[in-house]
């Protein structure tokens, strides 16, 4: 077995393989374009390893080149003149370069594979995407285009990522090597892993396709190769990395914390939705990279993607990730533990507050310290043992629960130690993150416009839109918790001015608290509360203790009007009709 001392002494064993253009020491001819091993000399390492290339479906492969480059090299020893020491030092420093150099061969060997295994699984995905506006709830941005990559997984489906195809309208998919391209829709999509699953009908685009196999989380310094369809080329790409970290991370287009793995391959855009493939597996899903940083590149490992596939499967549609409904604090410090009387030996961390809809809020409290989730301990800083030596943050093993699981939990309250069982569901917060794939919802009133408060709502007050929309929308949307399901910040996104209305236009961004007195629960309650009203005037309460007063018969034939006048198609979003209720019920502007 051959022995290096280190990469570095490796590295310098390669550069002795240096051109050489000068005479040789044996034979004093000049030789020119050759390279010397100590003293032998031999053809430059391309050419050799150039009659050594297996061509297999026109592909070079460096299988055998690595290993024959070097079986005809020899050291020459016929010179008396060189001592035995030097002759252990150069061997040494051989071995050394013949092993660098094989281990660099078999990374590129990993690469060509990676390529022979995506030729006929990778595809690149074209989306013609429109978001919605939610300044102007019942109309469309223009339409843009995007492109992304896919791959093919067994049943026929297409797993890329979720901000691939959001907001589409259109979508379509090309396999490599052909000028075709194929109609694909949405089967699911997950927008907090990032993840969908595209289906095609046409029989030809399924000729000649391979599915790639999951694989599981690499370790450390364990290399992938990632392929996709990036920015710069229309062609196929492939990018060698190594796995740098494995631990929860923000995604970016979901706005959650999941499990990720960071490689050092780049990942631009158009990257999003190619697998890494480790080996002859999948090991992710290339989805983002670090902004403001050289070549730190974010996948998707495959405990996400096997959680999101199998929830699809089960039910037919996307279900979420779980949740505690917890927000914790670590409890390093000393004297905080001997506050709230933790043994020597006891680790875990510190409830801060409980999400009211959640089950822990039914047998936790503030101040409980949590000490361990399914008997797995909790430590100090919040994390848990993951694989060799390494720590995670413990919600990751409450994210890969499935919907209505239940998990044990140890908790010490007031000096003693109990146990719980919990049940876990997704949580759904008060303001939504994101509204992807769906159209705002809104309810026009005597030209009021009513609005749940969402964060793409504030995020149309331009990228800086914690500091330019409305403060105390702002910190509502990104604070407050909800007390019960399914309710919303209903707000007063703007007056449509007219006569009716005339006074009120500086109310707009205010939060609906009461109609007639009745709170507010959501949208839906709002509008059955004003179209139910029986008095002759209607009573909006909105928060900072403002109000507004309508005549009720006025403000119901003024609204007709003001549609009228603004090209509204409709004064209700079509989620906010009953069932029993149906469009043609609902009177529209050009209908008078």
């Amino acid at each position: 077995m051959l022995k290096i001392r280190s990469a570095a002494a490796a590295r310098a064993a390669v550069r002795r393989l240096r051109p050489f253009s000068s005479r040789s020491s044996n034979t004093g001819t000049p030789v020119s374009g050759y390279f010397q091993l100590n003293n032998s000399i031999h053809p430059p390492l391309a050419s050799r390893a150039e009659a050594h290339f297996i061509t297999r479906n026109g592909a070079r492969d460096f299988r055998s080149s690595s290993i024959r480059l070097f079986s005809t090299c020899s050291i020459s020893n016929s010179s008396a003149s060189v001592d035995n020491a030097d002759a252990d030092a150069d061997a040494e420093v051989d071995s050394a370069a013949v092993a660098y150099l094989t281990m660099r061969n078999a990374a590129m060997d990993d690469a060509f594979h990676a390529i022979e295994l995506a030729l006929d699984s990778v595809v690149k995905i074209f989306t013609v995407a429109s978001s919605p506006s939610y300044f102007l709830p019942w109309q469309n941005k223009s339409q843009r285009e995007s492109m992304g990559s896919g791959f093919v997984i067994s049943g026929r489906r297409i797993l890329t990522n979720a901000h691939v195809v959001a907001d589409h309208t259109f979508v379509l998919v090309r396999k490599h090597g052909s000028p075709a391209k194929y109609r694909a829709h949405v089967q699911a999509v997950g927008h907090e892993c990032d993840l969908a699953i595209l289906k095609v009908k046409s029989e030809e685009f399924w000729e000649g396709v391979n599915c790639l196999e999951l694989g599981d989380v690499p370790f450390l310094q364990e290399s992938v190769a990632v392929v996709g369809y990036p920015q710069g080329g229309d062609n196929i790409s492939v990018t060698k990395g190594v796995v740098s970290r494995v631990e929860p991370t923000q995604y970016v287009h979901g706005a959650t914390q999941l499990l990720a793995i960071q490689i050092d391959a780049a990942i631009n855009p158009g990257n999003s939705g190619g697998p890494a493939i480790m080996g002859d597996k999948v090991a992710g899903v290339a989805f983002q990279n670090l902004s403001n940083a050289e070549n730190i590149g974010y996948i998707i490992p495959v405990p996400v993607i096997k959680r999101f596939i199998e929830g699809v499967e089960e039910t037919g549609d996307y279900v979420g990730f779980c949740s505690m409904g917890l927000s914790c604090q670590a409890i390093e410090n000393a004297q905080l533990r001997e506050h709230f009387k933790m043994r020597p030996g006891l680790t875990g961390v510190l409830v801060n507050r409980i999400n009211p809809i959640s089950d822990a809020y039914r047998v936790l409290k503030k101040d409980d310290i949590i000490l361990s989730f399914d008997g797995v301990p909790i430590a100090n800083d919040g994390s848990v043992s993951f694989r060799n030596r390494e720590r995670i943050t413990f919600d990751h093993l409450v994210s890969m629960k499935k919907p209505d699981d239940t998990a044990q939990v140890k908790v010490l309250r007031d000096g003693e130690e109990h146990e719980f069982t919990v049940a876990l569901r997704p949580l759904q917060p008060l303001v939504p993150v994101h509204q992807f794939d769906q159209l705002p919802s809104y309810f026009i009133f005597a030209g009021l416009v009513f609005v749940p408060l969402t964060q793409p709502y504030l995020h149309e007050y331009g990228e800086d839109w914690y500091n330019t929309s409305p403060r105390r929308l702002c910190e509502r949307a990104l604070k407050e918790l909800p007390q019960k399901d399914g309710q919303q910040l209903v707000i007063l996104s703007q007056v449509l001015v007219d006569d009716i209305n005339t006074g009120y236009e500086r109310l707009a961004e205010f939060q609906v608290k009461k109609v007639n007195g009745v709170e507010v629960d959501n949208l839906k309650h709002l509008r059955q509360l004003v179209e139910d009203g029986s008095s002759e005037n209607i009573r909006f309460d909105l928060d900072d203790e403002r109000v507004i007063v309508l005549n009720y018969e006025k403000a119901r034939i003024a609204t007709s009007r003001i549609l009228n006048r603004h090209r509204i198609p409709s004064a209700t979003s079509a989620d906010l009709i009953d069932d029993l209720q149906t469009v043609s019920d609902i009177q529209l502007p050009c209908s008078k």
